[in-house]
């Protein structure tokens, strides 16, 4: 039975690499993606954090991996167990984000940005090749 409900589709769908790709132990961060003509845009709203906190990879297979260490949890190892926390609302805690880029990316060109809580990547698009007119092609007997 269980097979049945949990046969293959469903099993390539939960277990499939891109979804887990966020999966680290640390809070993912809701993004924002906007593609304009020539460039794909990320934002991440990262409010504390610095750009010394915050590290932007290119991975194997077009995979971008973004993770931050919370200046509020670098405070608290500073501080060691002598202060006592009597309340404790704001969010503290590192994050992590994985997700796969798309074919037609340059690579080499990614640019990261962090300003006002909000982290920026752009990644500019591969121009698009001109289409090709259909025509007839000559046939000749040498080449």
């Amino acid at each position: 039975m269980a097979d049945f409900l949990f046969g293959s589709p469903f099993r390539r769908l939960i277990w499939s690499s891109p979804i887990l790709h966020d999966w680290s132990g640390a809070v993912s961060t809701p993004m924002d993606w906007i593609e304009t003509s020539s460039s794909h845009i990320f934002k991440f709203n990262v409010p504390g954090f610095g750009r010394d906190d915050i590290k932007v990879q290119l991975e194997e297979g077009n995979i971008i991996h973004i993770r931050g260490e919370s200046p509020a949890s670098k405070e608290e190892h500073r501080q060691g167990k002598e202060v006592v926390s009597h309340l404790v609302e704001r969010v503290k805690g590192d994050f992590s984000r994985r997700f796969e880029l798309p074919e037609n990316v340059r690579g080499d060109e990614i640019k990261a940005q962090v300003e006002n809580g909000v982290l920026t990547i752009v990644v500019p698009k591969e121009p698009v090749p001109a289409k090709l007119k259909p025509r007839t092609i000559a046939v000749t007997s040498k080449l």
